[in-house]
């Protein structure tokens, strides 16, 4: 069976550190003025003392079926054996069709590549090693878990199955495949 690697944002663990974005700007080689990753912090809400934010992880969701890859002409936008939507710089014309077709914002031309540029899981450092993408190892909170879906045993698939979670933007039939535990405040 093909592995389907997701990720999982509790939003109600995330306490808006960016640690994960400065973990990935780190092991990725990200470049100042851009980001792969961060963490999208709404708020406050309430009344004093009884304040409260929502953080959201603003990333590429991985999607099932990505615009991002249908409009590429060169193919440097594809999706991976792993089911991974990566980039292959070298074919990268710098177009930015892919850029214009992603209805999340997430991608852009990195500035010293020339090349379109989006998060990967670290599929290229990390999950080469077996190790998890570089947000996930340092986040204090644990709110971030990833792995193999189509594994009933991980605990990616575990949370899927026990917890609510949500989707960005599935009404655009991407199947995204970065997954939100809404904050317990506001709800979705």
């Amino acid at each position: 069976m093909n592995k389907r690697y997701v990720m999982v944002h509790d939003e109600n663990k995330c306490i808006g550190c960016q640690a994960c974005n400065v973990a990935c700007r780190s092991e990725n080689g990200v470049p100042e003025g851009v980001t792969r990753l961060q963490v999208r912090v709404e708020g406050p809400f309430g009344e004093m003392p009884n304040l409260h934010f929502k953080y959201h992880r603003v990333s590429c969701q991985q999607c099932e079926d990505a615009p991002c890859v249908k409009v590429c002409p060169t193919g440097a936008a594809y999706v991976g054996e792993d089911g991974i939507i990566s980039i292959h710089t070298e074919k990268c014309v710098g177009c930015m069709y892919c850029v214009a077709a992603c209805p999340y914002k997430v991608r852009f031309m990195n500035p010293e590549t020339k090349a379109a540029d989006k998060c990967n899981f670290c599929k290229d450092s990390r999950l080469a090693r077996g190790e998890e993408p570089a947000c996930v190892t340092v986040c204090p909170t644990d709110a971030l878990v990833f792995g193999d879906a189509n594994d009933p045993q991980s605990d990616v698939a575990i949370m899927l199955n026990t917890k609510i979670t949500y989707q960005d933007k599935t009404h655009l039939g991407t199947k995204p495949r970065v997954y939100c535990v809404p904050t317990k405040r506001g709800g979705i």
